[in-house]
């Protein structure tokens, strides 16, 4: 798998991006061949790439002249353009999502249905020709998934058309909810909209780089060279390490009970895993005033944190919780059904990277239904379908 990594430490715009793909090798009469897939109008827009420096550190700049100003596109426009386009359907898919995303901030930031959106600075050419161009580039290179490091939040202002805003920016700021800030950059916007679309669009994961065998790395400039830090992303670009199994990222979540009934907590984990839970578990605890409590954990996926917090409030008598990601490896598995001499019974297997069976377990439910059925113990039914196998394929 080709994993791309986003160092983050300065910030991130839809320049430095393209600009950080191009340096890892991506032709410039490539994107700009493929961007004109579009159908902009011709002249509409000049693509250039220069070398520079950010802190003495060699980086490249992507730079898009615009000719043709329009300073309103609603989003319905832009994604019914991006639909209609020449563009394969992986960039199209990409860059409509990241819209999306974009299109999702600023209706809630000002109030308004997503297709009343009117998009100004990013909806303009060069922030399309961002977007998509991102999209392309990570189809050239590959790309199977995309990562990245903390985010800094900047302080001041930024001017834009809709006046003198905080950074950063209310768009940017609803874009970064759920994933990780610091503070550790100075003053000025060091996220853009964009820039944050993009991430929240595309990263699998977040945090330290994940485990990869290197291959290149690139540099993508910032238009402003700020004091405190170089002002580039860098981007990492590899190949995922074989480990014992697939790696991934999931939201742990936890809550810390003394004052609900056993029946309590086992409705609430029925509704958590009916909702999409990956896990739940109990863990006996020893809380304040020398009261036993249960801790109630369970896992998930980033887009599912608030929906199943707000249902573990709900159902139970915790008045707060915490979370916080966590990376985990497992096995490859699949379930399938085989013929047995009690019928069909759910098998699943788990295999390893190369695809080897490594072992198969009848479905307990299974085994509880063919015990009750057939009046015999279930130990038994288990231990004559374990007995007989299933085939790899």
């Amino acid at each position: 798998m080709t994993i791309l990594y986003l160092d983050c430490h300065a910030g991130i715009s839809g320049d430095m991006t393209v600009g950080a793909l191009l340096d890892l090798g991506v032709p410039l009469e490539h994107l700009r061949a493929e961007l004109a897939r579009l159908g902009l109008p011709p002249g509409s827009y000049e693509l250039s790439t220069s070398r520079t420096e950010r802190h003495h550190v060699a980086a490249l700049k992507f730079e898009v002249a615009v000719h043709d100003h329009h300073t309103h596109r609603h989003y319905t426009g832009i994604d019914d353009m991006i639909a209609a386009s020449g563009l394969s359907e992986g960039v199209k898919e990409r860059a409509r999502a990241i819209f999306w995303r974009l299109a999702e901030a600023e209706a809630l930031v000002h109030g308004v249905a997503i297709d009343e959106v009117h998009f100004h600075e990013v909806g303009a050419v060069d922030s399309i020709m961002d977007i998509v161009g991102t999209a392309i580039c990570l189809e050239y290179l590959g790309v199977d998934a995309v990562y990245s490091g903390a985010l800094p939040l900047g302080s001041g202002f930024v001017e834009t058309s809709h006046g003198r805003l905080p950074v950063p920016a209310p768009a940017t700021a609803e874009l970064l909810k759920g994933l990780p800030v610091h503070g550790e950059c100075g003053p000025g916007e060091r996220v853009t909209p964009t820039g944050a679309a993009i991430v929240a669009t595309l990263s699998s994961g977040f945090g330290k780089r994940p485990a990869m065998l290197l291959e290149k790395t690139g540099c993508g400039a910032g238009g402003k060279d700020f004091p405190d830090c170089p002002n580039i992303l860098r981007v990492f670009l590899g190949r995922s390490v074989e480990t014992a199994g697939h790696a991934d990222e999931v939201i742990v979540v936890e809550a810390n009970i003394d004052d609900s009934t056993p029946e309590v907590l086992g409705y609430a984990m029925e509704r958590l895993l009916e909702a999409g839970a990956l896990d739940v578990f109990f863990t006996p605890i020893q809380m304040k005033k020398n009261r036993p409590g249960v801790m109630v954990s369970f896992l998930c996926r980033t887009g599912q944190l608030d929906q199943l917090a707000e249902l573990l409030l709900i159902e139970t008598s915790a008045i707060g919780l915490r979370w916080y990601r966590a990376g985990r490896i497992i096995l490859q598995r699949r379930s399938i059904e085989q013929q047995t001499e009690f019928g069909t019974v759910r098998f699943k297997q788990v295999f390893d990277n190369s695809g080897k069976l490594l072992r198969a377990t009848p479905e307990y439910e299974d085994c509880r239904r063919i015990a009750r059925e057939r009046n015999i113990p279930c130990r038994e039914v288990m231990e004559r379908l374990q007995r007989i196998g299933v085939p790899e394929k």
